[in-house]
């Protein structure tokens, strides 16, 4: 009994230490209303919600930072990142969920603050709506095209994403392939990297890095989001009052958040994620329907109505996003998850079975394979190869990965399906993983799936 309540003493005046650390800190907090005569909301539903927008706001830049990580432009006073995080009710998953900043939209009715005009909804690019009406136009398109209520909103510009990464000390962000972009200045070679602030940023912000342009770029900011989870959570962070105020004080010291974020709700958040780790968050994007030009709107992704109205309905049912599957033997990196992967195998050999056996091990490792196996034009392969349209050469890496040992062979014209013809040598299938895996429907990962291994 005197065990327990010295416990009981130790926990108690740990949590008032901890909340006297935390008082008053939400007091440098620039403060915002995007909820301001907002009528019509969506029902509210379990957990917590948070509109998470990062602008490309420059101005308290120096000069130094500027040409150093190239930011010099004139900002466009809106959104280049909107992801809708959601905490599950009882604390123990986070979903984040990427809202493309080329959204095609319909903002809805709204009067101009400046100018006391009103306007009329219209079709637009979703990031337009910040540059038109700031947060509150913000809040409510994000509500009106997802039926979720925004419990809080919190703004975060270049100046305070760097300071908030040197503060956590860096983040560690793992590539298997060279990255480079010349508009932002990224430059990394393939393997692990230790990003500070600045270095993160150019992570973030690159486009140019490959042809997925924008959602690849949404790729990479939740990779980075669960890496910097990884890094409060991995670090003691959460647990020491004096370094989480200090984390906090920088973070919260350069963004802005709505009225009712104070330090209830960063005491309520730091509990929450006490028992986090980079597994229990979870990261996807709205599944997208089409993309072209719309008259009046310009270049823009349309969303798939019917899955996406189911995602945004499982986030206001509390439900998991990413499907339960069980771990996984550790898989080499490769460039291109297995899963968009289309594989046609041949049996090279007089070996009966042998076409089944490989397709089956392929399968089971990810690829997209035919399910029906043929017998190759020679019975006399000595050597497994792998024949490809030079287009999709990083599909054929890939799967050569996979098949190790194997001779790939280039075949113009061949088309996006790969061809496997195995050999006497094939001794099995080793497992490979992409960072970007898309698994499940809404194409969710888990944390520690897009982490560094």
């Amino acid at each position: 009994m005197r065990a327990a309540t010295a416990l009981s003493v130790l926990v108690l005046g740990a949590g008032a230490i901890g909340h006297a650390m935390l008082t008053g800190l939400d007091t440098g907090i620039s403060r915002v209303d995007p909820f301001r005569d907002m009528k019509n909301r969506p029902e509210g539903g379990h957990g917590m919600n948070l509109l998470l927008v990062g602008t490309d706001g420059r101005e308290r830049i120096t000069p130094e930072q500027k040409k150093k990580f190239r930011l010099g432009g004139a900002p466009c006073h809106c959104t280049d990142t909107i992801m809708l995080v959601h905490i599950s009710r009882d604390s123990r998953r986070a979903s984040v969920v990427s809202l493309p900043r080329d959204s095609y939209a319909e903002i809805p009715a709204y009067t101009d603050r400046a100018t006391g005009q009103k306007r009329p909804a219209r079709p637009v690019k979703l990031n337009a709506a910040y540059a038109e009406g700031g947060p509150s136009l913000t809040v409510r398109t994000v509500e009106h095209m997802t039926k979720v209520k925004i419990d809080h909103y919190l703004e975060v510009d270049f100046t305070s994403f760097m300071k908030t990464v040197d503060a956590v000390g860096g983040v560690r962000i793992c590539t298997s392939q060279p990255m480079s972009d010349r508009y932002t200045g990224l430059n990394l070679p393939a393997g692990s990297h230790e990003l500070n602030g600045g270095q993160a940023l150019q992570y973030v912000r690159s486009r140019h890095v490959d042809i997925a342009s924008d959602l690849g770029r949404m790729q990479r900011q939740q990779r980075f989001v669960a890496s910097l989870i990884e890094r409060a959570t991995s670090s003691g962070m959460l647990l020491n009052p004096v370094r989480f105020r200090k984390v906090a004080t920088t973070m919260l010291g350069s963004v802005r958040a709505d009225e009712g974020f104070g330090t209830e709700e960063m005491l309520a958040l730091g509990r929450a994620m006490r028992g986090f780790s980079a597994a229990s968050s979870e990261f996807t994007s709205v599944p997208i329907g089409s993309m072209g030009t719309v008259k009046g709107v310009g270049s823009a992704v349309k969303w798939d109505p019917a899955k996406s109205q189911r995602l945004f309905r499982m986030i206001r049912e509390d439900r998991p996003l990413a499907p339960a599957r069980a771990r996984k033997a550790r898989a080499t990196l490769v460039d291109v998850s297995p899963q968009q992967i289309r594989v046609q195998v041949y049996n090279g050999t007089g070996e009966d079975g042998l076409g089944r056996r490989v397709d089956g091990a392929l399968r089971a490792t990810g690829f997209n394979t035919t399910r029906t196996p043929l017998n190759g034009d020679s019975p006399e392969v000595e050597r497994t190869f792998i024949s490809y349209d030079p287009r999709w050469d990083r599909s054929a890496r890939t799967l050569a990965t996979a098949l190790r040992g194997c001779e790939i062979r280039a075949v113009k014209g061949q088309g996006r399906t790969l061809r496997v013809t195995a050999g006497a040598d094939y001794r099995g299938v080793t497992p490979v993983r992409a960072q970007d895996a898309h698994q499940g429907e809404f194409g969710a990962v888990t944390g520690d799936e897009v982490t560094c291994p």
